[in-house]
């Protein structure tokens, strides 16, 4: 959180990627039947198994005692006890190993991981260990992470299979080295890609007889006649054309807007242009976009606490009995109303598609890569251990493995799909959600995706479409939907890929500058936006600002790690 200028700005990108987890979780229509398995744990017919590799993937092992695993992972919300957890039981059952959980809270196991490891007390395996690529090559070189590449090679066929099946996943996994210190989380979500939109009322839009916008120049006529033209009916000058918050996933006003001058990611505001790493920030296009932003917010189109208010308040006007939010900056529509039959004014709001600005510039958002190393096996782990420990991750990134830990067990979590039920692109689905219909107090059935697993697109596209995507359970659906209207707009030849390797030398200053430049971003855009300070006066200023914090060498270094 920052407070600088008298602007209140909330850039706590751990609740970003808290509020992406749960958006997962809670919204997963993917479900799976307990992927073929009958009692014994026989495989499901669709994974492969190299016959050199079958007793690798099947859980047999030369002795019939259970090989004893210990396991740091965080404690997650909707996983009481993890020695206790269902899923927990049917892997010790299924793999012919025995788990010994040191558990912390989440909000310090990043912390508690890191004392560990300098203390050399640590366990074989670290679960969801979000470790940055900086910290594999670091532990790695230690001789701390121990190489995969053989263990998989040797034990691991879905793993093999994934690596050669998802194109951004070796080149992700692997250092420069050529070592593999850790396996990632495939956790594609196309609604997640996808994730900075504008939501609109479409009510008014129909009872002022407009289109949906699709210029900036379109979406501001839009604001203003929301502003004045009374859209709710009720005679009182109530209508907040725009809202948003900084505090939630996608929201703010830039990360939606901004893509129609130029190419916006609010994490990094790097892009690339013609092969050559910029700061989208400090380029002319950006300045067009703030004075932009500027016109909307000084003619009353934009909430003027649009910059130091939070969600709550955004959900006080989403709960309003009469309707008075025009469009709303946010990924989800459910972060200012429920998305139920409860409250049903959620179903008037529909996405904007990317907007074209004065330029031409039409871009969307773009978010896709294998993240940091989630499972790591340490040099703690006996041969045995290694062995069990790489078969535990196969599993995992096994279509059941991944259906299991998401969803649960069949009848609970999923159910297999009646013939003649389509999916999301119109075939014949494999699964049905029904975690709705799970019982209250069933949280541990399932690891709620953690550690590492291979979540496609695909095995999610493959559960049965509601027929109401504005329904109950169709919220998953319709973000789907949305998606789809954005995905044209992608151009990932100007994304600065995430999935890169730093030298480890670099990683503290890349740490201390991305802040840094996340930070003068943010409070600088919110004063040009507001008139606190002037985009013809102070711009140049602004942009040296960007040269005294070594703007220069931080692009050089991010130029040679997409280079390598």
């Amino acid at each position: 959180m920052l407070k600088q200028g008298g602007i209140l700005l909330k850039t706590n990108m751990r609740s970003i990627a808290s509020l992406i987890l749960a958006a997962a979780f809670a919204l997963s229509a993917c479900s799976n039947g307990n992927g073929g398995v009958d009692d014994a744990g026989s495989q499901q017919p669709n994974e492969t198994q190299p016959s050199n590799a079958a007793e690798a993937s099947n859980g047999t092992q030369a002795s019939s005692e259970p090989v004893t695993v210990t396991v740091f992972a965080p404690q997650t919300e909707g996983i009481q006890k993890l020695d206790e957890n269902r899923f927990s039981k049917h892997l010790e059952e299924r793999l012919n190993i025995k788990f010994d959980w040191e558990i912390t809270p989440y909000n310090v196991f990043g912390d508690k991981k890191m004392l560990l490891l300098a203390s050399g007390d640590y366990p074989s395996v670290i679960l969801d260990a979000g470790m940055s690529k900086a910290d594999l090559i670091k532990y790695g070189k230690q001789g701390v992470l121990l190489p995969l590449n053989d263990l998989i090679d040797r034990y691991a066929p879905n793993i093999k299979q994934a690596m050669e099946e998802i194109d951004y996943l070796k080149p992700a996994m692997t250092a420069p080295d050529g070592i593999i210190y850790a396996l990632p989380k495939v956790n594609e979500c196309k609604h997640c890609t996808f994730g900075h939109r504008m939501w609109i009322n479409t009510a008014w839009l129909e009872k002022l007889g407009l289109a949906m916008p699709t210029t900036t120049d379109e979406f501001y006529e839009v604001l203003k006649a929301f502003k004045e033209q009374d859209p709710n009916g009720n005679g009182q000058p109530d209508e907040i054309p725009l809202t948003t918050s900084y505090d939630m996933w996608g929201g703010g006003l830039t990360p939606f807007l901004m893509n129609a001058f130029i190419y916006e990611d609010p994490a990094t505001r790097l892009s690339i242009r013609d092969g050559e790493v910029i700061m989208s920030a400090a380029q002319p296009e950006w300045k067009e976009g703030l004075a932009y932003l500027r016109k909307l917010y000084s003619e009353g189109l934009v909430d003027q606490g649009a910059f130091t208010q939070n969600n709550d308040a955004v959900r006080q006007l989403g709960a309003k009995p009469e309707p008075v939010v025009g469009a709303v900056s946010y990924a989800l529509i459910s972060s200012m109303i429920g998305v139920n039959d409860e409250t049903p004014l959620h179903k008037d709001y529909d996405v904007v598609p990317p907007l074209k600005g004065p330029a031409g510039v039409q871009l969307s958002y773009y978010d896709v890569g294998a993240g940091g190393g989630q499972f790591v096996i340490t040099n703690k782990a006996t041969e045995e251990q290694q062995i069990a420990a790489i078969r535990l991750a196969d599993y995992l990134f096994s279509e059941e493995g991944t259906l299991m830990t998401t969803w649960g067990f069949e009848e609970g979590g999923w159910i297999k799909a009646k013939e003649g039920s389509l999916d999301y692109n119109g075939n014949q689905a494999k699964y049905e959600d029904i975690t709705k219909n799970r019982p209250q107090g069933t949280l541990d059935e399932t690891w709620w995706q953690l550690g590492t697993m291979k979540m496609t697109n695909a095995m999610r596209e493959s559960f049965v479409a509601p027929e109401d995507p504005l329904g109950n359970g169709g919220y998953e659906y319709r973000l789907w939907l949305a998606a789809k209207k954005y995905e044209p707009y992608a151009k990932p030849e100007v994304v600065y890929p995430k999935d890169v390797f730093y030298d480890p030398d670099d990683a503290t200053f890349i740490a201390q500058i991305q802040k840094s430049i996340q930070d003068y971003v943010n409070t600088n855009a919110a004063q040009f936006i507001t008139g606190n300070r002037d985009l013809e006066k102070d711009w140049e200023s602004y942009l040296e600002g960007f040269q005294g914090m070594k703007l220069d060498q931080y692009l050089e270094v991010m130029q040679s790690a997409i280079a390598e």
